[in-house]
């Protein structure tokens, strides 16, 4: 039926979304990918070589992924097949791969492009391997996940990965320049509305083409130019790009996480709001604020934890929106708290000598002696009572026996904070067990 209308000459005359008609017809039209398709771009130069690889094509969505495997196809006169792992499974791989043998034994090559295909589990990834070893096909896969992660190493370890970025302001930009084209007409939208719009598609083209369709479509040529708020009750603000369950989700912490860290409040503010308004789970945050506060201040300030734990208690007391300022206070005391990671460090080094020396006794001088045999084998002989010892300190050692000399140390804290104060008593204490032997 849709080659009637074509020959009828009424399919170009059908209504047609503005994305579709400003989908680029070559691989020099995509837009913000220059690292790809631009003259030096890892793309162009396979093509130019005319050796071309499967290759997975790693970017947020609305970047260009689809568009440049259609036209990777065009380029290279390779028969192109689509699936999606969203709705494919198995006997749909089974026939992908049965048409592009039949294409193969006619001399003709397939392009297969398969998008999100890191919903495919492991099985059906391998079923790729042997038709992309033999040539059968040559595999395109899109996500948006990190293939690291998601994919079997056999098959990234056949394919390029190709790494899209998400679009940024001259990028967007471009494409409603493009878009003002194709409709003859300038989008009514003073400066800061037309700033708003490219805020709102968050680095994604197929957005940011999608917003300026709809304000073409409500208002008419000659209209007065929207202001932002205009145009924010025209068009329904996109929800952030923000996966809670995916890469998102990690790489939003780790940000909150490294700026807590680096002391910048400010910046800390920023991710932990970017999390918020994402809809991350207040716990999960309060739980990170935690561990923040015992990874990276501990001692330094040994109520940054205190403060941590009473924002989860008074979230949990009020609830969302109050809550979140608890969640904001404890923010800004971790970011602007002194840092240390002296407890952490001494730990995983305690952790070490502790796996490496096995189940070692404690010496007997600091073990009960609750039997006669016991006491006889000398448990508890020798033991200084420290509350008796000058300076409330005996010096004894409280290492297995077998560990020996030099004594270990673990903790080594910072001149920061209040661990200047610890510093000050362990080498007091250093001194005095040196000076008694101990």
């Amino acid at each position: 039926m849709s080659d009637l209308f074509q020959a009828a000459g009424l399919e170009q005359d059908a209504p047609r979304p503005l994305a579709d008609k400003l989908r680029p017809t070559t691989l020099a039209d995509v837009v913000g990918q220059p690292q790809i398709v631009g003259p030096e771009g890892t793309l162009t130069r396979m093509l130019r070589s005319g050796r071309l690889s499967s290759m997975i094509l790693w970017g947020p969505p609305g970047c260009g992924k689809t568009t440049v495997a259609r036209l990777i196809a065009d380029e290279t006169e390779l028969d192109f097949e689509q699936l999606s792992a969203i709705f494919s499974g198995v006997q749909d791989l089974r026939k992908a791969f049965d048409r592009a043998k039949a294409r193969r034994a006619q001399g003709r090559g397939t392009l297969l492009f398969v998008d999100e295909i890191h919903r495919f589990n492991r099985a059906q990834q391998d079923s790729f391997l042997p038709h992309m070893e033999d040539g059968t096909i040559t595999l395109i896969g899109a996500t948006t996940e990190n293939p690291s992660f998601e994919l079997n190493a056999a098959v990234l370890s056949r394919a390029v990965v190709l790494t899209f970025q998400r679009h940024d302001d001259d990028a967007l930009e471009t494409l409603l320049g493009r878009a003002e084209a194709i409709e003859g007409r300038k989008l009514p939208l003073d400066d800061e509305a037309r700033n708003a719009i490219k805020a709102m598609a968050d680095g994604d083209g197929r957005t940011i083409i999608n917003l300026a369709e709809e304000v073409f479509a409500a208002t008419d040529e000659g209209a007065a130019a929207l202001t932002r708020d205009q145009l924010t009750k025209l068009v329904q603000r996109r929800a952030p790009l923000y996966d809670k369950g995916r890469d998102g989700h990690y790489n939003l912490i780790s940000a909150l996480h490294k700026a807590v860290r680096g002391s910048d409040p400010d910046g800390a503010l920023y991710w932990l709001c970017r999390m918020l308004d994402g809809g991350e789970d207040r716990l999960f945050i309060a739980r990170r604020l935690v561990r923040m506060a015992v990874e990276d201040i501990g001692l330094a300030d040994p109520q940054a934890v205190v403060q941590a734990l009473a924002a989860k208690d008074t979230f949990d007391f009020l609830g969302s929106p109050e809550g979140e300022l608890a969640l904001a206070q404890a923010t800004i005391y971790l970011a602007t708290a002194p840092k240390s990671n002296g407890a952490y460090v001494a730990y995983k080094a305690a952790m070490r000598l502790a796996k490496s020396h096995g189940s070692l006794s404690p010496p007997k001088h600091i073990l009960n002696a609750p039997t006669k045999l016991m006491e006889d084998e000398g448990y508890g002989e020798g033991y200084a009572y420290d509350h008796d010892a000058p300076d409330g300190f005996s010096g004894q050692n409280y290492f297995p026996d077998e560990i020996g000399s030099p004594r270990p140390t673990f903790y080594d804290p910072p001149e920061r904070g209040f661990e200047r104060e610890l510093r000050k008593r362990l080498s007091y204490w250093d001194g005095l067990r040196k000076k008694r032997g101990g």
